[in-house]
């Protein structure tokens, strides 16, 4: 039996390992190898703009000092707001056409990113489809019911979440919109609600869960990654304007963020934005998107998401800290990709820099985070092997 042993048990270990290996085809992991050695190749200024999401200037035109700023610094992303995009429908295309080529003067296509969730969160002008806000979903899932979503209302309000973000996905997809900061995975509460609004998919955990999980499949259908935001929660305080905490205990903080949990496991979205919301729960001292307990071990670690991890604009009233030092403390607590405008981009990459040079900032780090968000590029068809 002592001989025997030891075969027994790696067979076991063999057989528990079929699923982690059966869950990423050979073409994925040929990609991930691919992806891992282009970041590797970087030099130390590519590699510090491949994780920057910069905003730009310029409505529907590209300035020579924001193409000169894209050339120095190519940016892993840009994200276009409606002060860029207010224009007519066939000038968006050339425009953002105009947009990648010079960002990608760096030998890697940049993301082009818009917050395309419905509603009022539109970024476009004229002639582009608006999406029906999330929140109108749930009130048509309740049709014939008053409390609980019912069946065939149900199916039916589902069905149109993933079809109307097929639809407006290839719209935007055709004017070369390769990331969407959305959907919003977070219940609607009364805590809440003053900030969310029409945002959220409802107050039913089930139905926000499966309604991003159909927007998602939308969205990937015509070729545009998602990102599920803002991990763990928000309270009713709007984070562009001043700090927030989230009072619960880790249990109620599960029981609260269960639809975006559920969703990551599940079926996992490419990228998931977090919060800038104090957690006290995990971490005392540090706002979510900056606290390696938060996005470590709770989000990597505890949940196993393994997609990119992106934070918000550090330039918020909710980040005390400047946005050069809170980029580099992101990055050293698993943020991959992180917000820069145009008037600090250079501030915050000459500080990633700085932070390598001097050994605050792991190289290695910088080369996961760059290699994730590579292999989404290859995935995408953007950026070929």
């Amino acid at each position: 039996m002592t001989d025997r042993f030891p075969v027994f048990f790696v067979a076991l270990l063999l057989v528990a390992a079929i699923p982690l290996f059966a869950a990423e085809s050979p073409r994925e992991a040929a990609l991930r190898e691919r992806a891992a050695r282009l970041a590797g190749s970087l030099d130390d200024r590519a590699l510090a703009a491949q994780v920057l999401l910069t905003g730009i200037d310029g409505n529907g035109r590209l300035d020579d000092g924001t193409a000169e700023l894209l050339r120095r610094i190519p940016a892993g992303g840009v994200v276009l707001f409606r002060y860029n995009l207010s224009v007519a429908r066939e000038a968006i295309a050339p425009f953002l056409g105009l947009v990648s080529g010079t960002a990608g003067s760096g030998g890697i296509a940049p993301f082009l990113a818009v917050d395309h969730e419905g509603g009022f969160v539109h970024r476009f002008g004229e002639g582009v489809a608006r999406l029906p806000a999330p929140l109108s979903y749930w009130n048509k899932s309740r049709a014939g019911n008053k409390k609980l979503p019912g069946g065939k209302a149900r199916r039916e309000a589902l069905a149109a979440v993933e079809e109307d973000a097929f639809r407006s996905g290839q719209e935007i997809r055709g004017f070369g919109i390769t990331l969407n900061l959305a959907p919003v995975a977070e219940v609607l509460t009364g805590e809440n609600s003053a900030f969310l609004g029409n945002r959220s998919y409802g107050p039913n955990a089930a139905f926000v869960k499966e309604a991003c999980a159909a927007f998602i499949r939308g969205m990937e259908r015509a070729g545009v990654l998602c990102t599920v935001k803002h991990f763990p929660g928000n309270t009713g305080e709007d984070p562009h304007d001043r700090e927030s905490a989230i009072g619960l205990d880790r249990a109620s903080l599960d029981r609260a963020a269960a639809p975006m949990i559920r969703l990551l496991e599940a079926s996992p979205p490419p990228a998931v934005m977090v919060s800038h919301a104090l957690v006290p729960a995990w971490d005392a001292g540090r706002n979510a998107s900056l606290s390696r307990a938060v996005i470590g071990s709770w989000l990597r670690d505890g949940i196993g998401f393994r997609g990119l991890v992106l934070a918000d604009d550090f330039s918020m009233g909710a980040v005390t800290r400047a946005p050069e030092d809170a980029a580099v403390e992101a990055l050293n607590a698993g943020v991959d990709m992180l917000m820069a405008w145009p008037s600090n981009i250079d501030s915050v990459h000459a500080a990633i820099l700085a932070a390598l040079e001097e050994g605050r900032l792991g190289r290695g780090r910088l080369e996961d985070a760059a290699a994730r968000i590579i292999y989404e590029k290859l995935r995408l068809g953007i950026l070929r092997p």
